[in-house]
């Protein structure tokens, strides 16, 4: 079996609310493979990207620690199918030279691959069958809302960060950390650092 390595590629706004497309790209090539995710998963995924501080540690976190603390580590994602629409994936680990699976659900699958920086790898069948060309300027950071495709109360979000001062935007950080609400965490941090590098 042919397996395809993968890089993530970013997040964006899915067609309904809440729902973020995760895109995954070939690491040798030019195709794209989305997979549909919750905001919650979203988030799972992005705090680690971005490496935002959460405070508490998110059940992925725990779920590192106690694998880490029993010499286990997650070595490969394999998104091993699809069925009608949905992607199935195993966990391929190592635990003091003994392979072992899991089942997974893909976005739970690589959330932990982030956080144990290991490769993502799906089927050849599967990429001919859901890769595409993705328009460069629909994908945005990870973590970060595509501006355009969110309503205007989202773009207004946006716009009122470039009016505040660096402490409100302190603060504001703090707050959406505190409310576990990394993806609004993520935004103010990209209006912070675009501050920093103009100085």
């Amino acid at each position: 079996m042919q397996k395809v390595l993968l890089d993530i590629y970013g997040i964006a706004p899915g067609h309904t609310q809440g729902s973020y497309s995760l895109i995954l790209s070939e690491n040798d090539g030019v195709r794209k493979m989305p997979i549909i995710v919750g905001q919650y998963e979203a988030q799972a995924i992005a705090i680690e990207l971005e490496k935002i501080h959460t405070g508490r540690p998110m059940t992925h976190d725990l779920f590192v620690t106690f694998a880490k603390h029993y010499n286990v580590t997650l070595t490969q994602v394999f998104i091993n199918k699809m069925v009608e629409g949905v992607f199935y994936s195993l966990l391929i680990f190592d635990k003091e030279g003994v392979e072992l699976e899991m089942d997974s659900r893909t976005s739970d699958a690589i959330a932990l691959a982030v956080r144990f920086n290991c490769p993502i790898y799906t089927t050849e069948s599967i990429m001919a069958e859901v890769g595409i060309d993705f328009e460069e300027d629909r994908v945005e950071k990870p973590g970060r809302p595509n501006e355009e495709a969110k309503p205007q109360k989202q773009k207004s979000f946006i716009e009122n960060l470039e009016s505040m001062s660096a402490q409100e935007l302190e603060n504001l950080l703090e707050e959406a950390i505190s409310r576990e609400d990394y993806l609004k965490a993520a935004q103010v941090r990209d209006e912070m650092d675009r501050r920093n590098r103009k100085h």
